[in-house]
């Protein structure tokens, strides 16, 4: 069966709570943690800033990053700037986002065909100022050239940091985007609360997206498939996570996602608990 990796994302509290959060899931054998990356709101780099400067080991990331309305050599400095400070532990995730007030506050809807475009050449610059200089790009929304100016300091992990995208089954277009890059975070067109995602819809995605890559001249071996939900503690939560594991995942992400007073002792004591086991 394939070696599961788990991470865990953190829903809510301070930073200084993230960061204590953090600690107690690289004790307690959690690989990854993960915050959530607003339009305005708590800045996800900050806080994991502040997670890489007490832990040593557990990886860093979002969970995700709208990447259509972020700039694309912003969010390149930043994250390789925090995987130089971490020591090479930083994990990106990137999606289109998802339209909600706290984003339509503050900036219109685009409409999905311009943030479909801005997220294929965000990735673009984004990869290619990873890299190093000269580097130049020239696209319908962005456009750089090589430049002398000092950058920041160069990703540890290399060619880049490992970015995983959204791969929405059956389109075709968000799994070929999905299987281009390091790893998947598999969804289904239409999928929501009434229908929900599991294994065997992850076992579709992963049938999908894997001859894509192929395709491409990509290896299939060192890509991560991202399942995420909610376990139990114990026996029973791990054969949960093992049916996903079954279905092709190589990480587990615990994603509770709902809010309240007792969010950040609802996510210590799942941390305490342990990762899954399946």
């Amino acid at each position: 069966m394939t070696q599961l990796r788990s991470g865990i994302v953190i829903s809510g509290g301070t930073p200084r709570e993230f960061s204590e959060l953090a600690v107690a899931a690289e004790d307690a054998g959690w690989e990854a943690i993960f915050t959530w990356e607003a339009v305005w709101g708590q800045d996800a780099w900050v806080t994991l800033t502040a997670a890489a400067m007490v832990t040593s080991r557990i990886r860093l990331g979002t969970m995700l990053t709208p990447l259509p309305r972020v700039r694309p050599w912003d969010l390149a400095g930043r994250v390789a700037t925090l995987d130089h400070l971490s020591g090479g532990r930083v994990q990106l995730a990137v999606g289109m986002g998802a339209l909600h007030d706290g984003w339509l506050a503050f900036e219109a809807d685009e409409g999905r065909k311009v943030r479909a475009e801005k997220l294929d050449e965000g990735l673009a610059v984004y990869d290619g100022l990873m890299r190093g200089q000269p580097f130049s790009f020239s696209g319908q929304h962005y456009r750089t050239r090589p430049t002398e100016f000092p950058p920041p300091p160069g990703p540890v992990q290399r060619p880049r940091v490992p970015v995983w995208v959204v791969g929405a089954y059956p389109a075709e277009k968000s799994l070929s985007r999905a299987a281009r890059w390091d790893g998947l975070l598999a969804t289904k067109v239409g999928f929501g609360a009434e229908t929900p995602f599991g294994p065997v819809d992850l076992a579709d995605v992963v049938a999908a997206v894997r001859p894509l890559r192929e395709a491409a001249g990509l290896s299939w071996d060192g890509y991560d498939v991202v399942a995420e939900g909610v376990s139990e503690p114990g026996p029973a939560g791990d054969d949960v996570v093992g049916e996903w594991v079954a279905a092709g995942a190589t990480w587990w992400v615990e994603s509770d996602w709902s809010m309240g007073e007792d969010v950040v002792s609802r996510h210590r004591k799942r941390i305490e608990a342990g990762p899954p086991r399946p």
